[in-house]
């Protein structure tokens, strides 16, 4: 073979090879968390023939992937439900039933593994857009504290133990409901705004964020804890008497608007997927903190706060086309806490023997909706 000729070979490896690395780049599969804050297991129309309200996007993922029948938050109000998402352990554990105020110390210690820092710790980059509402250490003084909890942070107020301290690369969102007007972004309060500004700025950062990921080497993690359908009761103007829908309590359409523009931000996110040609790769989760306020929907017995499974029963449907079969079914027992050790089996590892405690895979049954029970 001739020098020309070996040259010309070496080239076109260089070349096959180059092409492989970008297009292998993404072999780990991204993962887009998204949690509806107080969407009851009767509300989509999936899991009940006789709603009102109206959501096509969550009603796009149960068709495109999986829907689950059985699923579980930690408990009946949100901040134990989010500790089990981002731990894999149960609340209980830690004492944790109610729920945090502005001003409350974070339950998380930055030494425990969450979803965000084993995903980092692969190779991911992650990022949390919404409420936290797991604690925050605020750097202000003590009676900054004593003002009302619902009032805005002051501009510049520094903190930590928060999302950048527990794996998330970055973070933008609010503390709670109760105190949506402030804005923060990583580490450190950039602005005050309007409660109805609120959403469509945090659906803004989001699709952003997704976007500047098209091109990037590694592996994503989005966690978007949306607001709705959680009070305060705010739809956008362009989503103000669009939903139609006959609300059980109050009889407030602007309630059934307000799911509509949650399932409108899900909407976007799915479009953007969809857009960068990343919805092959990406496992889509989409689902509820726990039940609906005020609002009980049989034949599941109560609402949000109960020990009952109006408490604590949620919809949980999953999107991931190269894996899950579309319009499938799972009537298996599962819970939110499951997220870590499903991503830990996602990427073939085992967690630390200290992590997870109370998580179960649901890898198989994303397989195989008839998969043997994850859970004893």
């Amino acid at each position: 073979m001739s020098v020309f000729a070996k040259a010309i070979l070496l080239s076109m490896y260089l070349h096959f090879s180059l092409f492989s690395t970008m297009l292998f780049a993404h072999d780990k599969p991204n993962v887009v968390f998204v949690l509806f804050d107080d969407l009851g297991y009767g509300q989509p129309p999936s899991y009940n023939q006789d709603t009102t309200f109206k959501m096509p996007n969550f009603e796009r993922v149960v068709q495109e992937g999986m829907r689950f029948t059985d699923a579980h938050s930690a408990s009946g109000v949100c901040t134990p439900t989010r500790y089990g998402i981002m731990t894999g352990r149960y609340p209980s554990r830690i004492g944790q039933f109610g729920v945090l105020t502005t001003w409350s110390k974070p339950i998380i210690p930055t030494t425990r593994t969450t979803v965000a820092s084993f995903l980092k710790d692969q190779g991911y980059e992650t990022a949390c857009v919404g409420k936290w509402h797991l604690g925050l250490n605020w750097n202000v003084a003590k009676n900054v504290k004593k003002e009302n909890d619902s009032g805005d942070v002051p501009l510049g107020t520094t903190l930590d133990g928060g999302p950048n301290d527990l794996g998330f690369d970055y973070f933008t969102g609010f503390t709670h409901a109760r105190n949506i007007t402030t804005v923060i972004e990583n580490n450190k309060v950039i602005e005050h705004i309007q409660a109805v500004e609120q959403q469509p700025l945090m659906i803004k950062r989001a699709v952003s964020w997704l976007k500047d990921r098209k091109d990037s080497k590694k592996p994503f993690f989005l966690y978007f804890p949306m607001c709705p359908p959680h009070s305060p009761v705010i739809p956008a103007a362009e989503f103000l008497g669009k939903s139609k829908a006959e609300d059980l309590v109050g009889k407030d359409s602007k309630y059934g608007d307000w799911i509509l523009q949650g399932d409108n931000m899900l909407g976007q996110i799915i479009d953007t997927l969809d857009e960068q040609g990343l919805t092959g790769n990406t496992l889509l989760i989409v689902t509820s903190d726990n039940g609906a306020a005020g609002r009980t929907y049989p034949p599941l017995r109560d609402c949000k706060t109960s020990v009952y499974e109006g408490g604590h029963r949620i919809p949980f449907a999953v999107r991931w086309p190269s894996v899950v079969k579309a319009k499938s079914v799972c009537e298996a027992t599962i819970c939110l806490n499951d997220l870590l050790a499903t991503l830990a089996d996602l990427q073939e590892q085992k967690l630390p023997p200290d992590a997870g405690e109370d998580s179960f895979s649901i890898l198989p049954l994303l397989k195989n909706p008839n998969a043997p029970q994850p859970r004893p």
